[in-house]
């Protein structure tokens, strides 16, 4: 899992950004496949996250613990969003994390925007803009259109109802161009709020 989240993480911030807006018309274009970010030190990278594998150790009560795996604040605006890997097309959200997703969102939309996506995706290419994701947003899954299963339909005797579990088929399809769109666009959006 460290090494997925690590990989994940990695594959994130070696990916492009906008490069350049036409004067004319506004319209955006993606000029290079090259990444927008690139971690210079990946020993350096992968040690700073190791060191907080140290600080719970056998004897403390407190144990798990959870990160966010991409936040974006713009203008005071926020986007959050939450990756995980399908097994048997369904991931997996730990009760604990989204509860705190949840919390996150109500308060940060009280004062401001904030959208936070849980982003489903298989082993993919995030180079790739024509590869799939599956997402949803917090307002669906509030609004109740995800289902919050804490047991998996294919194993309904699981003795451990500490996690959500989430189907393929109730998330949006998208491309990884798409996901770099709606962020964008609420990047955009960001840019209309008055502090």
């Amino acid at each position: 899992m460290t090494n997925e989240t690590t990989d994940l993480i990695d594959t994130l911030y070696d990916k492009e950004k906008i490069r350049q807006t036409d004067t004319n018309s506004q319209q955006i274009t993606r000029k290079s496949p090259k990444a927008k970010y690139q971690i210079f030190d990946e020993v350096e990278f992968t040690r700073g996250r190791e060191v907080l594998g140290d600080l719970i150790v056998h004897g403390m009560i407190a144990s798990g613990g959870t990160d966010i795996d991409w936040l974006i604040e713009h203008n005071g605006g926020f986007i959050i969003l939450e990756f995980k890997g399908f097994h048997n097309d369904k991931i997996n959200i730990p009760k604990g994390q989204m509860i705190a997703y949840e919390r996150l969102h109500e308060k940060l939309s009280q004062s401001t925007k904030c959208y936070l996506y849980i982003v489903g995706c298989d082993d993919i290419d995030f180079s790739n803009p024509d590869a799939t994701l599956w997402i949803f947003e917090m307002k669906q899954w509030k609004a109740g259109v995800i289902p919050k299963n804490i047991s998996d339909f294919d194993n309904d005797n699981s003795s451990r109802k500490n996690k959500f579990v989430v189907y393929r088929e109730y998330m949006e399809e998208v491309s990884i161009e798409k996901l770099r769109e709606i962020v964008d666009w609420h990047w955009k959006d960001f840019e209309k709020i008055t502090p």
